[in-house]
């Protein structure tokens, strides 16, 4: 049977794991899509990298789009990342009826609805399992494994960069700057960690994630954004003392009760007694819950070389099994098809239901404890559990530490601010968001 070719744009980290495992399982991928997979033309600016990399009988080009346009070409793979250039690429792709394998989460989280239109209209494929955690198929697990069921909620680790920086605080008590320096040191962490620490990197991942889960488009835009860079150490050792560990999630939650959408990223406090707390180091995470299955784990490696080439090969089997079916019979992009596709809107941060961990340093005063959790009571805010520290040698103020039950957040908003108007507490009342998963 005639071979799949397919032009790679980008030939890095995930494009060279790519080469390697294809080759090296090359008969297993064979006997599993039914037909050869071959790599014939490699497009990027470093030719010499790309001869390197991809070895003799491939064809070079530092010119992307001629490869795009090329009529050999069955399946286009995007690993340039951005939202600039890859988008004018694969759109391009898509209007040569080219199928696309795609790894770029933020191309897909802020042009995701324009690309799967145009592949819908023009009857091709968008494949894209590398752009969410990695190795975990958490998109065929989401668009297919589960598609029983009603899902009610996702919540992940899905930035290995941020886990290893947490994970080092906490087993080390470094302070956030420590552990980033040494998440660099490793490699873990780019030069520039920017996207990663301050979680626009999880919510681009979120943001696929919800589509295919509730079946809505991609609304990047919409969700709430809140990084690790704020984080002190010593709020990871209350939490533990507390009995919880504080993990950067990327959360979609469904609220029937107001026909919206909750996504959500930003630290937060999970019992240690949950798997997904013990998540460590650069590994990844998602759990799902599902109104017939219940909840679900997935595990693996986020990022890497032959994790993230794992589902790129995943999606180019894929993408070659149905290469020549019918558009109409096969999965679609977001699990649900087109038409059903809902324009359900995201919450704002403000109407989002969860628990609270609230620090704060109080005059050692008669009374203090009791005005706050008067404040608390007016907002109809309830304490679930609280920490007071002695004062420290020659000290009259000190830590006060509360865990409260689940609030509208600007009802925890509103009561923050009274509360640091009280002569007795000084300086800002540290707030992060707790979830029982």
């Amino acid at each position: 049977m005639k071979a799949i070719n397919v032009g790679l744009l980008g030939i890095g980290t995930v494009g060279g794991g790519t080469f390697t495992v294809l080759k090296r399982n090359e008969e297993e991928i064979t006997r599993r899509a039914g037909r050869p997979i071959r790599i014939t033309t490699v497009a990027d600016k470093n030719l010499e990298l790309a001869r390197r990399v991809a070895g003799e009988g491939v064809r070079l080009s530092d010119d992307a789009f001629a490869v795009v346009a090329d009529p050999e070409i069955d399946i286009v793979i995007e690993l340039i990342g951005g939202y600039g250039v890859a988008r004018e690429l694969v759109l391009k792709a898509i209007e040569n009826g080219k199928h696309v394998v795609t790894a770029n989460k933020a191309l897909l989280a802020v042009h995701g609805n324009e690309i799967f239109a145009a592949a819908q209209k023009k009857g091709v494929m968008v494949a894209f399992e590398a752009a969410v955690a990695g190795g975990i198929p958490i998109i065929k697990a989401l668009r297919e494994g589960l598609s029983a069921n009603r899902i009610d909620w996702l919540a992940g680790i899905i930035n290995g960069t941020t886990n290893f920086i947490l994970s080092e605080m906490r087993d080390k008590g470094l302070s956030f700057a420590a552990a980033l320096k040494e998440a660099q040191a490793l490699g873990y962490a780019e030069a520039d960690p920017t996207f990663d620490i301050e979680g626009v990197d999880a919510a681009h991942k979120a943001t696929i994630m919800s589509a295919i889960a509730f079946g809505i488009p991609m609304q990047f835009d919409k969700a709430y954004v809140e990084g690790i860079t704020r984080l002190e150490s010593i709020d990871i050792a209350y939490a533990e003392q507390l009995g919880y560990r504080i993990k950067l999630l990327g959360i979609a939650k469904r609220r029937a009760d107001v026909g919206g959408v909750e996504l959500r990223v930003h630290p937060t406090l999970i019992p240690a007694k949950r798997l997904i707390a013990n998540v460590e180091g650069a590994m990844n995470a998602v759990v799902v819950e599902g109104d017939a299955v219940g909840t679900t784990l997935y595990y693996g490696k986020g990022a890497g070389a032959e994790p993230t080439a794992s589902a790129v090969i995943a999606d180019l089997v894929d993408v070659t099994r149905l290469h020549t079916a019918d558009p109409e019979h096969r999965v679609p992009h977001l699990a649900f098809q087109p038409d059903q596709v809902k324009d359900v809107g995201v919450l704002p941060i403000e109407e989002v239901i969860t628990s609270y961990y609230l620090r704060m340093r109080v005059e050692d005063k008669r009374g203090a404890l009791a005005d706050i959790a008067r404040i608390l009571a007016d907002s109809r805010i309830s304490i679930s559990a609280l920490i007071q520290k002695e004062p420290a040698a020659g000290e009259s103020y000190t830590d006060i530490i509360m865990l409260t039950h689940e609030t509208v957040e600007k009802n925890a908003i509103a009561a923050i601010g009274r509360i640091e108007a009280l002569p007795v507490v000084s300086g800002k009342v540290v707030r992060l968001r707790l979830e029982n998963l």
